[in-house]
């Protein structure tokens, strides 16, 4: 049918640099795939494909209730009875097991008929996805199961295998790595558990602090960033205004900045500043649809300029100690050259349009849209 509608329609646009350029023209790129099949299967009741059971007797929480509910394999518990090895009690030890190998009362051949995702060794879940991809055009859907322990090494032993034996993609998955996601056995269970477990409390915020405000352009606009310092001059709090009140931006800014001061207030070995540090080499280079500036002065995104200023304000504080010198920044309540004449800034923003407030006549004013509060 492809080739059909390539007659009628000519073929995909890259045909001619393709594997198929040497046949006949195809109207498609890829024709054959595999779906992915865990949640279809459990629809329609049927087998997963390619898949392994991911376990004979399993915890299935109802999407609607949220109830747990144990179920057992159609396939398995027609056997058991059959062979007469069934019992509640043999369901709950392979429940809590994770797999029939190794529980007793399980016969040896069914053991080993009843081999489960990780009764399987990873290298032949890829040899498996390998030999269907041969005859699949696109990526096969499939999934690496891998222990708990599995180690980095043996996440690369897995790609390179599927490299070498053609598969077009791999998924590899590490049991217990993500909560609320299958897992083996139930005393390994990922899902969050009903007690709370209490955390460390976050360091005491001072009434007053002393710190520096930074203005910035973001491809959506001017941010300012407030980095605020506790009285050993270690950077304590962060605050970031972006937007006008009621739009997308603002509370997204605000809960950016409201993060940043989570992570320097959370008590910890690590000192502050390395803390801050930590913060701009995993929030630098994040882009999104849109830059502004050139070279090394371009800003991808409002948290890539968050970044470029707690970069600048660390290596003040390293040089100059704690900030409130104008090569520092902006100081709350310093006065700064604004349209020709020196004003000084109140430390508040515009509600309106976000713009650094300016303390004059006792009133707070703002020259980009002309807010005022008295």
């Amino acid at each position: 049918m492809s080739q059909r509608l390539a007659a009628v329609r000519g073929p995909f646009p890259n045909w001619p640099k393709s594997i198929y350029k040497d046949g006949k023209p195809l109207r498609n790129s890829t024709v054959t795939t595999i779906a992915p099949t865990g949640t279809i299967s459990i629809i329609a009741g049927a087998s997963s494909g390619i898949e392994p059971l991911f376990a004979l007797v399993f915890d299935r929480k109802g999407s609607l209730d949220g109830q747990l509910t144990l179920e057992v394999n159609p396939t398995f518990d027609d056997v058991a009875r059959r062979e007469g090895f069934w019992t509640e009690e043999l369901a709950q030890a392979v429940h809590e097991h994770g797999t029939v190998r190794g529980v007793d009362g399980v016969p040896e051949q069914w053991q080993q008929v009843f081999g489960t995702a990780h009764d399987i060794a990873p290298p032949w879940h890829v040899r498996m996805q390998a030999a269907w991809q041969k005859n699949t055009d696109n990526a096969v859907s499939k999934t690496i199961n891998l222990p708990h322990d599995a180690s980095i090494e043996d996440v690369v032993a897995a790609y390179g295998l599927a490299y070498e034996t053609g598969c077009n993609g791999l998924t590899v998955y590490r049991d217990g790595s993500k909560l609320g996601v299958l897992h083996v056995g139930a005393g390994t269970a990922s899902t969050p558990s009903d007690t709370a477990v209490e955390g460390p409390e976050l360091a005491p915020r001072p009434r007053a602090l002393h710190g520096v405000t930074y203005q910035i352009e973001t491809p959506l606009g001017t941010a300012y960033i407030t980095v605020n310092h506790d009285e050993y001059g270690d950077p304590l709090e962060v605050f970031v205004n972006q937007g006008k009140a009621g739009s997308d931006i603002a509370p997204l800014s605000e809960a950016i900045g409201k993060l940043s001061s989570i992570v320097l207030r959370v008590p910890s070995s690590m000192p502050p500043r390395a803390r801050m540090q930590e913060m701009i080499e995993k929030l630098r280079g994040i882009g999104g649809a849109t830059t502004i500036g050139f070279g090394p002065d371009r800003t991808r995104s409002l948290p890539d300029a968050l970044a470029r200023v707690l970069e600048q304000h660390l290596a003040t504080i390293e040089t100059q100690g704690a900030p409130g010198t104008p090569a520092a920044g902006v100081p709350n309540g310093s006065r700064r050259p604004m349209n020709g004449k020196t004003v000084q800034l109140s430390g508040a923003f515009c509600p309106d349009c976000g713009t650094a407030l300016v303390h004059e006549e006792g009133c707070d004013k703002c020259f980009t849209c002309g807010y005022s509060r008295c």
